[in-house]
């Protein structure tokens, strides 16, 4: 019986499985995991980096405007009052450079709204 096992298995067979499963978790690695950790370090690196006055819509799809870095967080400045947030909640920055005219015209009817209040 024992022999009959040893004759369905070619000898190469343990060897070339585990060079598969080791193709297979560099493929994953590089595939799943190194971009996904590059996403999280740029996302961290961003929020370490705003400054006050700059403006950003969060994950919640609020805009508004940094009023206060603080340690653990953002005080953000909305057109209803000044709101704090944590920094996991800024999802990215309102800024001419990265979205353009949206920008433009979105701070132009802040400064009216301001005005006219």
């Amino acid at each position: 019986m024992l022999t009959l096992f040893l004759q369905a298995q070619p000898q190469g067979s343990s060897s070339m499985m585990l060079i598969m499963m080791g193709v297979m978790f560099v493929g994953f690695y590089f595939l799943m995991i190194r971009p996904q950790m590059k996403k999280q370090k740029q996302e961290k690196n961003f929020q370490e980096n705003l400054k006050v006055g700059t403006r950003v819509v969060l994950t919640s799809g609020l805009h508004g405007r940094i009023a206060q870095v603080q340690d653990d967080g953002f005080v953000i400045e909305t057109l209803s009052g000044k709101l704090k947030f944590e920094k996991a909640a800024v999802s990215r920055e309102m800024t001419e450079s990265r979205f353009g005219d949206k920008a433009k015209t979105a701070d132009k009817k802040e400064t009216e709204t301001e005005e006219k209040k």
